[in-house]
């Protein structure tokens, strides 16, 4: 049925069983707490086959033409809260699932089992016939935390662009939304009580344009941010599709745009943080927070303002590449490290970190932070996302905390796809769509028990080298259709799946990718307005590869 991903168990119906017709008087029969799942069918597949679906309400003569969508606590036993089983017949299209999220998520597979027209914003032919085949599909998720990390700071992404995406990941059955909202590079969300972080720390003067050893400049600001009611937007649309959206405030390092908006949060014993800019390049940093009790007020207000707009239990707080140079030349850092008992900078980091856990912790919520905040201790309520490697992962997990895998050498979509040197601004290792599709987000080296502790997977995307939303979906398409199977499908061994049989099925998935308008990287190489200048162009070393240098950078 070329579905992405693959679901769990399907069965297709005998040849000749036909398909059940969708039409101007086929009704949604929304059960108890399905209504919002029937709201976005009626919009989305609405608006591509110009079928008002009505409710069933009051609706006479229709139950031979339904679309019956309930919660079923046997689905909920069986298959979890996010497990959905389909049938469709003769009668009707049935969706249930073991909570709403399991209902919305069937709701995506009829979508696609539609065709890739069904993902237009407006029918191509008024006349045309709508079907579902006939089949039995029971699916669920293999894993709970199926995510994409998005960076905003690096280049910042409008709204209208974050709710597109949002609605890419529900089309892929993604989740978690990892929000990456401040580094050195701009801040992105207002805070009232502070308003120099958008005031100032939102726009920089100009860009380093390509990897961070380019010689060239784009010479113009480039900034913007969320205000609060836009937040509120982006997390209200994707509840409506069953994401969380996981906020994260990098702290201690990659601060230099909160530092150039309110200098008494840097290290002001050691240089002149007054002259601090928000950072016009990339890579890491000296310029960092200092540890002070007026840091820890200032981003409590943060956090509490935060804890407003967003719901989820999990906040990110970074935590990763901290220089710890201005810690070690600082009288008030050295003497705060004394005044603990602490063995050195690295426990002065975990102090840090520790404060915000046991912060959060009293308001009912889990810090997440990057595999850094393993040094010198790891927070007793964190959890840890692994970045470097599975390493991190591995030892967390080993300790008994809560684990997202994410590591840069398989999943970090920003890499580039292939070696060639028509591949637009290239960096990092080549990870090619199979070898993401190879993936494997459980170590073998855990126990049954420490596994339990791994909650999923995400796919980072760092926008360092992606100045607008056409390079952001070369990069993060097609491989993320791949992620999204090994997040969701219950795959054999890497060594033992099918890629055959996925890239059959995305043939299919290129025409709905089509008709979303993404500008996926095709499967043959870039197109002409996608290419890098050839190397005799005036552009050519733009984004290539340093001689000698390590492979991301």
């Amino acid at each position: 049925m070329d579905l992405i991903p693959d679901p769990r168990r399907a069965w297709p119906a005998q040849p000749g069983a036909g398909a059940f017709p969708l039409d101007g008087e086929t009704v949604i029969e929304a059960g108890p707490g399905t209504e919002g799942v029937a709201r976005w069918f009626r919009t989305a597949v609405g608006a591509a086959t110009g079928l008002p679906f009505a409710d069933d309400a009051g609706v006479s003569g229709a139950d031979d033409n339904r679309i019956v969508l309930g919660i079923s606590p046997d689905i909920a036993r069986e298959l979890g809260p996010e497990g959905y089983r389909i049938s469709v017949d003769a009668e009707a299209i049935r969706i249930e699932g073991g909570a709403a999220a399991g209902v919305f998520w069937g709701a995506q597979t009829i979508r696609q089992l539609l065709g890739p027209d069904a993902y237009r914003r407006a029918p191509l032919d008024s006349t045309r016939e709508w079907a579902v085949p006939m089949t039995l599909i029971e699916d669920a998720p293999r894993f709970g935390w199926r995510g994409l990390m998005l960076d905003v700071a690096r280049h910042f992404m409008p709204k209208d662009g974050v709710l597109r995406y949002l609605d890419l990941l529900a089309a892929h059955k993604l989740n978690v939304f990892h929000f990456h909202l401040t580094d050195d590079q701009g801040w992105r969300v207002e805070i009232k009580k502070h308003p120099r972080l958008t005031e100032v720390g939102s726009w920089r003067s100009r860009t380093k344009w390509g990897h961070r050893a380019s010689e060239l400049w784009e010479e113009k600001p480039h900034g913007g941010y969320y205000t609060q009611d836009d937040i509120r937007e982006i997390v209200a649309y994707a509840a409506e599709r069953h994401i969380t959206v996981v906020p994260e405030i990098d702290i201690p390092g990659h601060s230099q745009a909160a530092i150039a908006a309110y200098p008494e949060l840097g290290n002001t014993d050691v240089i002149d943080t007054t002259s601090l800019t928000v950072w016009d390049t990339w890579g890491i940093t000296a310029n960092v927070l200092a540890p002070t009790d007026n840091t820890l007020r200032f981003y409590e207000d943060v956090f509490e303002e935060l804890l407003t707009l967003f719901p989820s239990t999990f906040i990110h707080i970074g935590g990763d590449e901290c220089l710890k140079d201005q810690w070690k030349q600082s009288p008030a850092a050295q003497a705060r490290i004394a005044r603990l008992g602490l063995a050195g900078e690295d426990e002065l980091q975990s102090w840090f970190i520790r404060h915000f856990d046991r912060w959060l912790a009293e308001r009912g919520r889990r810090l997440i932070g990057w595999d850094e905040i393993l040094e010198g201790g790891l927070a007793p309520g964190a959890a840890v996302s692994s970045w470097r490697g599975y390493a991190g992962g591995i030892a967390a997990a080993k300790a008994g905390h809560d684990v997202v895998m994410c590591p840069e050498q398989q999943v970090y979509l920003d890499h580039r796809q292939a070696a060639g040197d028509d591949e637009p601004m290239p960096i990092g290792y080549v990870r090619t769509l199979e070898d993401v599709y190879r993936f494997e987000p459980l170590p073998p080296e855990l126990t049954e028990e420490e596994a339990a502790h791994v909650l999923g997977t995400q796919a980072n995307v760092w926008t360092e080298v992606m100045h607008d939303s056409s390079r952001v979906d070369y990069q993060v398409f097609p491989r993320l259709a791949a992620f999204a199977e090994v997040a969701w499908s219950d795959l054999p061994a890497p060594a033992e799946r099918d890629f055959a049989d996925f890239e059959q099925r995305m043939a299919e998935h290129y025409r709905r990718l089509d008709a979303l308008g993404v500008e996926y990287r095709p499967p043959g190489g870039p197109l002409p307005w996608q290419r890098r200048p050839a190397p005799d162009g005036d552009n050519a070393s733009l984004g290539r590869p340093i001689e000698g240098a390590p492979p991301n950078v």
